[in-house]
């Protein structure tokens, strides 16, 4: 698998694989950054060429670009074996009950919208997981060249150094981040209410497109905060581990524990936590795991 990478691709997955306290899991997060790495590959080629865009919901987008970066990812994924089942944006995206083996958790591309806009912020997510516990993180930013890996009991590392989250105290002092969910139509209200309540209680509130990059902004400390809802288990679940391996603590809305499949988050730094469940508590969704 490492034949497709360049020497300077290596190091990075290498520096993370060495600091993966177990071995195999450092094996497994070697494959998914290398499938990461390739996927993200294919998104850049296609970049800011002509794009095939059909449509799974009014504003939900799927391209030519999400099916070719599934299938690479697939591929390099299989050749691990293993009996590790798939939960995949475009392929495998059904899910009657929660996992109970191992699965991996794939976004091709997160941030669809984006990237047939040519706004370049988008992201290759992989997370290898255990029932719904992630143990191997992977999110990929191809456009600015950032490989962002976690492993559980480990840490987290971006381009193969480690990451920490902010040390931001005070929700005043911060810089959040958040995402609107496709079904804005229905969800309008209380979207904008929770944005208008906490624009006013931050130093300001960033939206980038694709809640993988969102979080893992939050974990090496670019951000402070980040809250949506109506996500999807493959939007959260490697970029979760980067959060909790860095410091950083996430919940539900109302403080519950939260797992991805869970369709609202709140995430932090750890330190403005409590502040930020205090403002979007009255929002909560009330839905629990399936």
């Amino acid at each position: 698998m490492t034949g497709i990478l360049s020497e300077g691709e290596d190091q990075r997955i290498a520096r993370c694989v060495a600091g993966c306290k177990d071995a195999a899991l450092g094996e497994i997060l070697r494959t998914a950054a290398t499938a990461a790495l390739a996927a993200g590959s294919v998104l850049r080629d296609l970049y800011d060429k002509p794009h095939q865009i059909t449509h799974k919901g009014a504003i939900d987008l799927v391209t030519e670009a999400d099916v070719a970066a599934e299938q690479t990812v697939l591929t390099i994924l299989r050749e691990m074996g293993g009996g590790i089942g798939f939960l995949a944006e475009e392929s495998h995206a059904s899910y009657a009950t929660l996992p109970q083996g191992p699965v991996w958790v794939i976004d091709p591309l997160d941030g669809t919208t984006n990237f047939a806009h040519n706004f370049p912020f988008f992201a290759v997510s992989i997370a290898y997981a255990e029932g719904t516990t992630s143990k191997v993180g992977v999110v990929y930013a191809p456009m600015q060249d950032e490989l962002f890996c976690a492993c559980l009991g480990s840490g987290a590392w971006l381009n193969g150094r480690p990451i920490q989250v902010s040390g931001v105290a005070i929700l005043q002092d911060s810089l959040l981040g958040t995402g609107f969910p496709y079904a804005i139509a229905q969800e309008v209200e209380g979207v904008m209410a929770a944005l208008t309540r906490l624009l006013m209680r931050c130093q300001g509130v960033r939206r980038t497109g694709a809640a993988a990059v969102d979080l893992a902004y939050l974990a090496c400390g670019r951000t402070d905060g980040f809250w949506e809802i109506n996500l999807k288990p493959w939007d959260t679940a490697a970029a979760m581990l980067l959060v909790s391996e860095t410091g950083g603590k996430l919940t539900t809305y109302d403080g519950a524990d939260y797992t991805p499949y869970i369709p609202e988050v709140v995430a932090s730094n750890g330190q403005i936590h409590a502040e930020l469940v205090g403002q979007l508590a009255d929002f909560t969704g009330g839905k629990k795991e399936q």
